[in-house]
C-alpha cells in the first residue's frame, strides 16, 4: 500500500510538471512598447554614444536584436504615433500632420486617427489582452479619439502631444494638459518620466498573470527642457546647458526602462514578454540639442536623421542575445508581427503595410522584410527602394542618395542617375496622389522651418 501511495504521488506529481509545462509553453507572451520622444539616433550607448551614458537601454538592446536600419513612418510625434498604433501609414488615412486644432477652417472631431481605423489595441483586446497606456497619446483629444475607446482597457496619461515634467500650473505653458486615469485618482506630478515608469511597473504588477500589451509612452527627452537637479549634476561637464539638461532626461528615461525590465524580472515573466524600445522620430536637435551622428537631418526632414532611429526588440530565448538585424523594418511593421505571436491573423483585408518581422529576424526568411518604402510629410515625400533613396521637396530638385554607402546623405547622386530618379519620381507622385484627402493641417509656418532644416549643418560625429 505505501508503495502504491508513493507509485501514485509520484505520477500525479509527473502530470502536474507535464500539465505546467504545456501551459508555459503555450501561453500567449505579453508585449511592451517603450516609445521614447525626439530622441537623438546618435543619444543611446548601442547606436554610439560617448557621452550620454544608458546601461539600461543598452542591456536590453544586448539581450535582443539591434534594428541597424529601424525607421518610423513620419519625422514628427502624430503621424509617426498615427502609424505605429495602426500598423497602416498614416497618411492612408489622412493623418498627415501633427494633431494641432488652431485653426478655424478645421473641425477637432476629424482631427484625429479616424474611428473607422483598427488599432493594435483593438487588435489584441479581440485576442484576450488587457491592454494598458501610460503616457502621451496624441492621436486626437475630441471624446471620440479617446485611448478607451481604441482597445485600450487603461490610461494614465494626456491626450495632447506633450506635459511638462514637474508640476503644470493650471494655466501653464506651453502644456497646460492635465493628467487622467480611469483607474485611479492621478496622484500629483513629481517628476513625470519617474511618475510614467511608476505607473508601468503597477500595470506589470496587476496583470502579470493574464496576457497584457502596455503602451509606455514616455515624453522624455521632449520640450520642454526640464531635468532634476541630481541628474543635472551627473553632467555638470557639459558646457551647454541645454544639451546638459538633454543629457539629465535622457538619463532619467533609462533609468526607467531599467525600472520596467527589473519589474518583469521580480515577476519571473520576462521570458514570455517581448520588449520594443525606439523613438517616435529623430531628434530635433535645434530644438532641445539632441544629436543624430552619423546621420544627417532632424526631426521634421525625411533624411535619416529624421526617420531612422535607435530600434531595438528583446524577446529572450527566442530572439538571439548579442543580434543585429541589417535590413531596414518599420515602426509599423509591429501591429502585424504582434497580432500573429498572440494567435491572430492578418489578411490583405487590413490593408497594412508593415509585415510580421519574426520569421525574418530568427532566420527563416532570407528576404528583405521590405523592398520599398515610403514617406509623405506636409512639404516632403520621399521613396526608399533598396539602398536608393529618393527625396521630393518643393523648392529644388529631387535629392537622390545611397544609403548603403552613403549613411549622411551627403553625396546627392540625382544628375548621374536621371533614369533612376525618373522612375523612382513617377512610382513617388502615384502613390502621393492615389492618398486620401489630408484630415487638417498644421499652421503655414512649420513649411518654412521644415525646408530650411535641410539646409542646416549637423554634427555627424559623436562629441569628445
Amino acid at each position: 500500500m505505501k508503495r502504491f501511495l508513493t507509485l501514485w504521488c509520484l505520477g500525479a506529481l509527473l502530470f502536474s510538471h507535464a500539465v505546467l509545462s504545456a501551459k508555459v509553453t503555450t501561453q500567449k507572451p505579453n508585449f511592451i512598447i517603450i516609445l521614447a520622444d525626439d530622441l537623438g539616433y546618435g543619444d543611446v550607448g548601442f547606436t554610439g554614444s560617448t557621452q550620454i551614458k544608458t546601461p539600461h537601454i543598452d542591456a536590453l538592446a544586448a539581450d535582443g536584436v539591434i534594428f541597424k536600419q529601424g525607421y518610423v513612418s513620419a519625422p514628427v510625434c502624430g503621424p509617426s504615433r498615427a502609424g505605429l498604433i495602426t500598423g497602416r501609414n498614416q497618411v492612408s488615412f489622412g493623418f498627415d500632420n501633427n494633431p494641432i486644432v488652431r485653426l478655424p477652417q478645421f473641425d477637432k472631431n476629424y482631427v484625429g486617427v479616424p474611428v473607422e481605423e483598427i488599432t493594435i489595441a483593438d487588435r489584441l483586446a479581440e485576442l484576450g489582452y488587457v491592454n494598458g497606456l501610460i503616457g502621451k497619446w496624441h492621436l486626437g483629444e475630441a471624446d471620440h479619439f479617446h485611448p478607451l475607446k481604441r482597445g485600450f482597457h487603461e490610461f494614465w496619461g494626456y491626450l495632447g502631444g506633450g506635459h511638462d515634467y514637474f508640476a503644470t500650473k493650471p494655466n501653464g505653458e506651453p502644456y497646460p494638459n492635465r493628467i487622467i486615469s480611469n483607474y485611479r485618482k492621478p496622484q500629483p506630478i513629481s517628476y513625470i518620466t519617474d511618475d510614467k515608469g511608476d505607473e508601468a511597473v503597477d500595470f506589470i504588477k496587476r496583470h502579470k498573470n493574464e496576457p497584457f500589451f502596455l503602451f509606455a509612452s514616455f515624453n522624455a527627452p521632449h520640450a520642454p527642457m526640464h531635468a532634476t537637479e541630481n541628474d543635472l549634476k551627473l553632467y555638470a561637464d557639459i558646457k551647454d546647458e541645454k544639451r546638459r539638461t538633454y543629457a539629465a532626461m535622457v538619463h532619467r528615461l533609462d533609468v526607467n526602462v531599467g525600472r520596467i525590465i527589473k519589474e518583469l524580472k521580480n515577476q519571473k515573466i520576462d521570458d514570455n514578454t517581448i520588449v520594443v524600445f525606439f523613438s517616435d522620430n529623430g531628434g530635433p536637435t535645434h530644438h532641445n540639442a539632441s544629436m543624430n551622428a552619423p546621420l544627417r537631418g532632424s526631426k521634421g526632414t525625411l533624411l535619416e536623421g529624421g526617420v531612422r532611429v535607435p530600434f531595438t526588440m528583446t524577446w529572450p530565448n527566442v530572439i538571439k542575445a548579442g543580434s543585429t538585424f541589417e535590413q531596414p523594418i518599420s515602426s509599423l511593421d509591429l501591429t502585424p508581427t504582434f497580432v500573429e505571436l498572440a494567435g491572430g491573423k492578418i489578411t490583405s483585408e487590413d490593408k497594412l503595410d508593415g509585415v510580421n518581422i519574426m520569421p525574418f529576424i530568427k532566420g527563416e526568411e532570407s528576404a528583405r522584410p521590405h523592398d520599398e518604402m515610403k514617406w509623405r510629410f506636409t512639404i516632403s515625400a520621399s521613396i526608399r527602394e533598396g539602398d536608393w533613396k529618393l527625396i521630393r521637396l518643393p523648392d529644388r530638385l529631387p535629392l537622390l542618395f545611397n544609403v548603403k554607402y552613403d549613411i549622411a546623405e551627403l553625396n546627392n547622386l540625382a544628375n548621374k542617375n536621371r533614369d533612376r530618379v525618373e522612375r523612382m519620381l513617377k512610382k513617388l507622385g502615384d502613390w502621393d496622389i492615389s492618398r486620401p484627402q489630408v484630415l487638417y493641417l498644421e499652421g503655414s509656418k512649420w513649411r518654412r522651418e521644415q525646408v530650411d532644416l535641410y539646409d542646416r549643418k549637423y554634427q555627424l560625429t559623436q562629441p569628445k
